[in-house]
């Protein structure tokens, strides 16, 4: 500790530990800004007694995000139309994304989140992404390392064996290509030749814009949903194709604004699920 100054420290972790905060909160800005608190309540520390700076950072991160969870649930249960986690859009050739992309953060595995309560899902994410010693955890959490070992299996439970594998394979950009090419090209046969027979769009508009407050089901009913927005588009747009969540996905434009971003979850060589941001609050961080 006395060798490295505590900023070079924080460093360190940082994308740890935003890697940590995205994952419980399913939001960019407000883990930036709890990574940022932390490192506030750090500079504020005689580190040299510290023994672990990175259990000791991830303890602040992981309380933070616990109390945000709370005060914001009451907002989560009134929230309009289905909700998705803000995109994170990401460059697998950039060193500090490595430890971010190291573990999946599909939006698929944060949507499996959901399903836990705060603590719960602090406790899984220490041990199963971090792979932190439940002595360890429990000092974080501030529960015996007992209860977290049964919070942790009863986490694991909850979510079941749904395995999220990601889809960033030469065949998922290439779906994802013939799939944009589908839609603006208006061509119904080959839409529904990529698309599962149960596929799913969820469309994440906040309440703020245009989208469907209710899941799509079906690839028929979702390729008249695209058709439809085609047919009535009327702005100049652009797109690019980007990693969203680690997976191939694309960024849309309309003026040069960003109007949302979209990621496909595929299974069997078929597009499952289509995951649709267009809530301007979560697109502001890539504007």
């Amino acid at each position: 500790m006395n060798d490295v100054h505590p900023e070079q420290l924080f460093i360190t972790y940082k994308s740890l530990l935003f890697s940590l905060a995205y994952r419980m909160l399913g939001s960019v800005q407000d883990a930036e800004d709890i990574v940022q608190d932390s490192y506030i309540t750090w500079s504020e520390q005689p580190v040299d007694h510290v023994k672990n700076p990175k259990a000791f950072l991830c303890k602040i991160v992981t309380n933070r995000c616990i109390d945000l969870l709370k005060s914001a649930r009451k907002q989560r249960e009134t929230y309009v139309g289905p909700w998705l986690p803000e995109p994170l859009i990401t460059d697998n050739d950039d060193p500090a994304s490595r430890y971010v992309m190291k573990e999946s953060l599909s939006t698929a595995y944060l949507l499996l989140l959901e399903q836990l309560s705060e603590t719960e899902r602090a406790v899984f994410l220490l041990r199963e992404v971090l792979e932190y010693e439940y002595q360890l955890i429990a000092e974080v959490i501030g529960k015996s390392s007992s209860n977290c070992r049964q919070i942790f299996h009863r986490a694991k439970k909850a979510i079941g064996s749904h395995a999220i594998a990601q889809s960033s394979s030469p065949k998922a950009s290439a779906l994802t290509e013939q799939f944009v090419s589908a839609v603006v090209s208006g061509n119904v046969g080959k839409l529904l030749s990529l698309l599962a027979v149960d596929a799913k769009l969820l469309s994440d508009g906040g309440g703020k814009t245009k989208a469907a407050l209710v899941p799509i089901l079906g690839a028929e009913r979702i390729s008249r949903f695209y058709m439809g927005i085609m047919a009535k588009a009327k702005e100049d747009f652009s797109f690019k194709y980007t990693i969203v969540n680690g997976e191939p996905g694309i960024v849309l434009y309309a003026e040069q604004q960003v109007l949302g971003v979209l990621s496909l979850q595929i299974k069997n060589d078929l597009i499952q699920t289509i995951y649709w941001v267009v809530n301007p609050d979560k697109l502001t961080h890539l504007t």
